[in-house]
């Protein structure tokens, strides 16, 4: 896909895209160099070497649809196989030196990219803990076994039924929980445990999918609206 070009402009017959670093440059010297006009060079500078650091970090599906230069994806891609401390540090300066030359957009684009990643990150944690709540709910309680039949009618009962009992079985006894939690060891889980807590989180995942997917759907017909 072909790239916009960067807005800028020529001097000396040497293009200046709008916003890098020399064009910040110059523009000082027509105000008047000062050492705040330095001082927030280097913060600028300092603030996309560190972007480029956070974007080691990004899923590949998100870093993909940035479309970033191949001369950056390339300097990424070096800087994660390199383990060595100072050769690092010099690879992370070069990827900042590349950052400075991406436009407004681009720069936004890799921060949206990151807030997603992150928001999403945040969304998956919430819903693995709620799915971990309902697991040790329905081991503890059957009321919460027919809540859960209620809200999830699709879940197949014989099943569920037949995990919530076993996990119950394999749950250790008072006095071996005692000497676990004086020696300080993990309490062992069954098998049962963990499928029981797959079943749940698979219905848990799918579910908030489908609200994602009908919210959009609104979405786009509120749109055509």
């Amino acid at each position: 896909m072909s790239r916009k070009p960067k807005k800028g402009y020529f001097v000396r017959g040497k293009f200046v895209a709008e916003g890098s670093e020399l064009d910040i440059e110059l523009k000082a010297e027509l105000k008047g160099t000062t050492e705040s006009s330095k001082s927030d060079l280097k913060k600028e500078m300092d603030a996309l070497q560190d972007l480029g650091k956070e974007l080691l970090t990004l899923r590949s599906d998100l870093f993909n649809r940035l479309q970033l230069p191949e001369i950056l994806v390339n300097a990424l891609a070096e800087a994660k196989r390199i383990t060595n401390f100072e050769g690092k540090r010099r690879q992370m300066q070069f990827v900042g030196k590349l950052m400075r030359r991406l436009d407004e957009g681009e720069v936004a684009a890799i921060n949206a990219a990151l807030t997603e990643q992150k928001e999403g990150s945040g969304i998956e944690k919430a819903l693995l803990h709620a799915s971990e709540q309902w697991r040790d709910r329905m081991i503890a309680d059957d009321d919460a076994v027919a809540q859960w039949i209620n809200e999830a009618p699709q879940t197949d009962i014989q099943q569920l039924r037949s995990l919530v009992r076993q996990a119950r079985k394999d749950m250790p006894g008072a006095h071996e929980a005692n000497v676990q939690e004086s020696t300080g060891q993990a309490a062992r889980k069954g098998r049962a445990y963990r499928e029981l807590f797959q079943l749940v989180r698979d219905h848990v995942m799918a579910a908030h999918a489908a609200r994602v997917q009908a919210s959009a759907a609104d979405d786009d017909a509120s749109d055509e609206d």
